[in-house]
Order: structure tokens, then C-alpha cells, then sequence
């Protein structure tokens, strides 16, 4: 059998999640959610404490985030939106930042892709 792959983007996980369990009918090989975003790591909000001191980097005072890894730190830091001079412009990915990704035997993927378009999905 033969195997084909469907990359969809949702606004929320919950969306995803219940295109995921309709998906469970046909013959799926692999599925998994993810949530993708700007910068490498997970940039969710940080909860720092700016009167304490703990600021553990410019991207977590400036942009409100928690990356987790020293890299991402910097490459976030240097973004013209963190320095307080620019906004930044287009403000990386937004709105659809969750990641559907399922593999199909091929008799399923048009079937398969309906499901998700018809759930709002973007293919």
C-alpha cells in the first residue's frame, strides 16, 4: 500500500483535536498536533518578574515570552519588535499556528481531506 501525507493548520488545538477523532475512521498510519511558532522552543507566556529582577533575557521583558533554549533567547532578543523601536511588522505566524499533520493508505487521503476542509482546516 501506498502512503500519503496532509499537512493542515488550525486556529486552536481543540479544532485540530476534532478533526484528529473524525480522521480515526479511515485508515491512518500516523497523526500528530503540534504548535509552531516564530522562534524555535516554547514561547509561551513567562510569568518573570520584572521587580525581583528575574528577567531571564530581553525576549522575556520586551515580547512577554519564555523560550527555552539560549539560542532562541538571542534570535528572539534581536527581533526589531523586542528592542522597543519597531513593532516588527508582520509579527510571525498568527491565527493558524496549529500544525495537523496525519499520514494516509492513498485510498483514504481524499476522503481524509475533505474531512479536514470541511472543519476549517487549511491544506
Amino acid at each position: 500500500m501506498s502512503e500519503k501525507s496532509i499537512l493542515a493548520y488550525f486556529k486552536s488545538p481543540e479544532e485540530a483535536e476534532a478533526v484528529s477523532r473524525k480522521l480515526q475512521s479511515l485508515r491512518v498510519i500516523d497523526m500528530s498536533i503540534d504548535r509552531f511558532g516564530k522562534y524555535p522552543g516554547d514561547a509561551s507566556y513567562s510569568g518573570n518578574n520584572p521587580l525581583t529582577g528575574d528577567i531571564p533575557s530581553l525576549a522575556t521583558m520586551t515580547l512577554n515570552s519564555q523560550v527555552d533554549s539560549r539560542s532562541a533567547g538571542i534570535l528572539a532578543s534581536a527581533d526589531t519588535s523586542a528592542s522597543g523601536m519597531s513593532h516588527g511588522g508582520d509579527g510571525g505566524p498568527t491565527g493558524r499556528n496549529i500544525l495537523l499533520t496525519v499520514v494516509t493508505e492513498a485510498q483514504s487521503h481524499d476522503q481524509a481531506l475533505r474531512i479536514i476542509e470541511e472543519a476549517g482546516g487549511l491544506i
